[in-house]
C-alpha cells in the first residue's frame, strides 16, 4: 500500500466523541498509513470507522496480504500514557488545532500537547540552528528570542541542543513552543530534561509521534515541517551548509513562510549554510527589530510573495524560486511513475531547468527515480 500525497488545506470534519478519536489515532497508527494516506482514506471513506475497515481490502489490491490495522490495545496504551504524561490530542479541525499549521499540506491530524495551550493563539516566529553553536550563536539566539517574546511573538524551535535550547531559554518568560521529534513525553536529548518540565509548565510541548516514542534520525525532518509550519518566519541562527535546520528553511519556502538568517564569518563552518541562505534572497537578521520588520511589511514586499504560475519556468537562482519549481514538480507526480521527458513537457520547461530540482529533490527522499527514466513521487 503506498502512501499518496493528499492536501490538507481544507481540513476534515473533527471527530466529536472520544470513540472517533480513538479510531483516528488507530487510523494513524495502523502499519503504512501516514498522513497523506490518512488525508486519502479520510477524504473517501468518510470517517476512520469507515476507513478502518476498508483497509484490509486497500492493503489487498496493494498486494499487501494477511493487512490488519493497529490493534486497539495499542491506542488504549497510547492513550493511557498521555493521561499520565497530562497530554491532550489536538486532531485537525479542533478549535484548538493551531491555524497556521492546518494551512500547510500534509499538516499533522493529531497533535499531542502537553502544557500552555492559549500559545497556538499567538503568532509565531521559528529559531533555528546548529547544535554545536558557538557562545555567539548562543548569545545571538537568546537575544533574538527575548525580543521576539517582549514583541508579543511565540517562539518556536525543536528543543535541540544549542541553537534551539538557547531559543527556547531566552522566550521561556515569554511563551514558548518546544516541537518534538519523538513522543511528546520523550525528552531528546536528556540533558534537555530540566528545560522540557519548564516548557510543559509555562509553554507548549507538542509532538505528532506515538507517546514513548524514541526519536530516530528518520523523524526529524518531520518534526521540522511542524516548526516552520507553525510560524509565520523561520530564522536561522547558525548552520551548516547541508544542516537540518537548511531543510527547515526549504520547509518554510514550501509552506509560503518567510525565510531569515543571522550572517556569520565566511571562515566559519557554522556560518556557511546562513550565509547561502542570505546570498540566495534570504532576509538578513542582526536583531529582533529586522524580523519585525520583515514581518510587519509582509504583504508589501513583492519578494514574500508565492511567484504566479507562469506557462515557462525562468531559470530558479533563488531559494523562493526554486521552492516554488519543486512545488509545481510535486504537484504534478504521484504515486504512479512517469517519464521525465513527459515531466518536461507538462511543466513547459526545460531539462537544464529541471533537472537540478530533480536531483533536490531525489536527494531529500520526496521523489523517486526509477528504470527507465521514469519519475514518482515518494512519501
Amino acid at each position: 500500500m503506498t502512501e499518496d500525497i493528499s492536501s490538507s488545506t481544507h481540513p476534515p470534519l473533527p471527530p466529536t466523541t472520544e470513540d472517533d478519536r480513538f479510531s483516528w489515532l488507530r487510523l494513524l497508527r495502523s502499519r503504512r498509513v501516514g498522513v497523506a494516506t490518512f488525508h486519502r482514506l479520510l477524504a473517501e471513506h468518510g470517517t476512520a470507522q469507515n476507513a478502518l475497515a476498508a483497509l484490509p481490502e486497500v492493503a489487498r489490491n496493494a498486494g499487501v496480504e494477511d493487512y490488519e490495522p493497529c490493534p486497539p490495545r495499542v491506542i488504549e496504551a497510547e492513550m493511557k500514557a498521555a493521561k499520565a504524561a497530562r497530554a491532550r490530542l489536538l486532531c485537525l479541525g479542533d478549535p484548538n488545532y493551531p491555524s497556521q499549521l492546518a494551512s500547510i499540506a500534509d499538516a499533522p491530524p493529531i497533535l499531542w500537547a502537553v502544557g500552555q495551550l492559549s500559545w497556538l493563539n499567538h503568532p509565531a516566529i521559528a529559531l533555528v540552528g546548529a547544535r554545536n553553536a558557538s557562545s555567539l550563536g548562543i548569545r545571538m539566539a537568546r537575544a533574538l528570542a527575548a525580543g521576539l517574546g517582549q514583541a508579543g511573538l511565540v517562539v518556536a524551535s525543536g528543543l535541540a541542543r544549542g541553537i534551539d535550547t538557547a531559543a527556547h531559554e531566552g522566550a521561556i518568560s515569554t511563551g514558548t513552543l518546544a516541537v518534538m521529534a519523538g513522543g511528546v513525553d520523550v525528552v531528546y536529548p536528556s540533558e534537555n530534561a530540566k528545560l522540557a518540565a519548564r516548557i510543559a509548565e509555562t509553554g507548549l510541548c507538542l509532538s505528532e509521534q506515538p507517546m514513548g516514542l524514541v526519536p530516530q534520525a528518520r523523524h526529524f525532518p518531520a518534526r521540522n515541517r511542524i516548526i516552520s509550519g507553525l510560524a509565520r518566519a523561520v530564522v536561522v541562527v547558525e548552520a551548516a551548509s547541508k544542516s537540518g535546520s537548511l531543510i527547515t528553511a526549504r520547509d518554510a519556502l514550501d509552506q509560503g513562510r518567510e525565510v531569515m538568517a543571522v550572517p556569520g564569518h565566511p571562515f566559519d563552518a557554522r556560518a556557511a549554510g546562513c550565509n547561502l541562505l542570505i546570498r540566495d534572497g534570504a532576509v538578513l537578521v542582526r536583531n529582533a527589530d529586522d524580523v519585525l520588520l520583515a514581518i510587519g511589511n509582509e504583504s508589501q514586499t513583492p519578494a514574500q510573495s508565492t511567484p504566479p504560475a507562469q506557462d515557462t519556468i525562468a531559470p530558479a537562482r533563488t531559494l523562493r524560486e526554486t521552492a516554488a519549481l519543486h512545488r509545481r514538480i510535486l504537484d504534478r507526480l504521484g504515486p504512479s511513475p512517469i517519464a521525465e521527458d513527459q515531466l518536461i513537457r507538462d511543466l513547459a520547461a526545460t531539462a537544464d531547468q529541471v533537472g537540478p530540482a530533480l536531483i533536490d529533490l531525489e536527494l531529500d527522499g520526496r521523489i523517486a527515480r526509477q528504470s527507465g527514466g521514469l519519475l514518482s513521487r515518494v512519501n
